[in-house]
């Protein structure tokens, strides 16, 4: 049965959804963006941001093949644009765990709410869809399941399970949440053997508590560091969004922060605002700005590899990755940070870091 908004027509509630009460998302200013001059939704976007509509014969064949398996992808629900490119190329990035997300994310375009049931059925329907595709790499994400126990990672682990037996060779590449912290979820999808397990920490520090209310800044970190700590030779990924109001210095931090936790890959693309009520964009990040965030990630941060452009979302080109990045050792964070800690949306006072930098790490300049 389709669900639509059950709370006040304020923020964004998208209709259609099918697994899940969709509730809004709130309001879309956020204290980093006063006194600053956003771009509106209207303004025409610079010509490196155009892409043409997906309509093609694969596109089509596969949206089909989606919908009757009652599958979803996090290139409908997220408005990736490089949907037609992907889904001409056979490639697609699976969301499990239904469409609807416990969290609310101030850039993100899936429906937030409270997810009414769990498909224990899905990793079977996603295991015979990749055979069918005829995957080599397959890459998993998912909505944030906050009231399951494990935070789904039982189901991401079943359907790694299941594609391996069902297609032998075919890589899988996993795009988790952070399971609020709990190292337990974690090492039951690593255990699981994907090829590669990313967590995006999405922005920088300033930024993190009014665009990523659910998370923490740290705890995504450090909960790719403690990757490294159940299996040495993982690679581990992470992503940025650029355009939402960060600046240089706060990129070359958070890229050394990642260091830190040892992440192996890092993607970097251009915020798209999702609709009205999501955070307006701050900027448009040119090409060539791109290019020396990729240099300066792998050259002085020492990232395996960086994806860097406009239009680069976290699985772009990720069966060349899983080819041919190999994983470096554990870095100087390991254990999981502030999994005891509530993320800003669980606090009372209105958004409020209870506490900012490393945690247990004395702060300097203002960190």
């Amino acid at each position: 049965m389709t669900r639509t908004a059950t709370d006040t027509p304020y923020g964004y509630a998208p209709s259609g959804k099918d697994t899940g009460v969709v509730k809004p998302k709130g309001t879309s200013r956020i204290r980093a963006h006063e006194g600053l001059e956003t771009i509106e939704l209207r303004s025409r976007k610079p010509e490196w941001l155009k892409v043409r509509s997906p309509g093609g014969r694969n596109y089509l064949r596969l949206k089909q093949m989606m919908r009757s398996e009652s599958l979803h992808t996090v290139c409908e629900e997220a408005g990736c644009p490089n949907i037609g490119e992907c889904w001409e190329a056979g490639t697609a990035t699976f969301m499990i765990l239904g469409d609807v997300c416990t969290r609310a994310c101030k850039y993100c375009g899936v429906a937030h709410g409270m997810p009414t049931g769990l498909d224990t059925d899905e990793p079977r329907r996603v295991a015979e869809t990749v055979a069918e595709m005829a995957l080599e790499h397959v890459v998993i994400t998912s909505v944030n399941r906050d009231e399951l126990p494990d935070g789904g990672a039982g189901i991401y682990a079943e359907t790694i399970h299941r594609i391996h037996q069902a297609v032998p060779g075919c890589s899988v590449e996993v795009l988790i949440p952070d399971f609020k912290g709990d190292e337990d979820a974690l090492r039951t999808v690593v255990e699981a053997g994907p090829a590669i397990l990313g967590h995006n920490l999405e922005t920088v520090e300033r930024l993190h508590p009014d665009v990523r209310p659910g998370g923490r800044y740290w705890r995504s970190i450090s909960f790719l560091g403690a990757v490294k700590k159940i299996d040495t030779a993982m690679l581990t990924k992470t992503g940025i969004i650029l355009g939402m109001g960060e600046e240089a210095p706060e990129i070359r931090q958070a890229m050394a922060d990642l260091r830190e936790a040892a992440v192996d890959i890092l993607t970097l693309g251009q915020y798209l605002r999702p609709s009205p009520m999501h955070i307006p964009v701050a900027r448009w990040v040119t090409p060539d700005e791109f290019a020396t965030w990729k240099r300066i990630g792998e050259e002085e941060h020492g990232f395996r590899h960086v994806e860097s452009g406009p239009l680069v979302r976290s699985s772009y080109h990720a069966k060349e990755q899983a080819r041919e990045v190999v994983a470096g050792g554990p870095g100087s964070i390991v254990d999981v940070l502030e999994a005891d800690i509530p993320a800003p949306a669980e606090v009372a006072s209105g958004l409020i870091q209870l506490e900012v930098g490393r945690p247990g790490k004395p702060t300097a300049g203002g960190r």
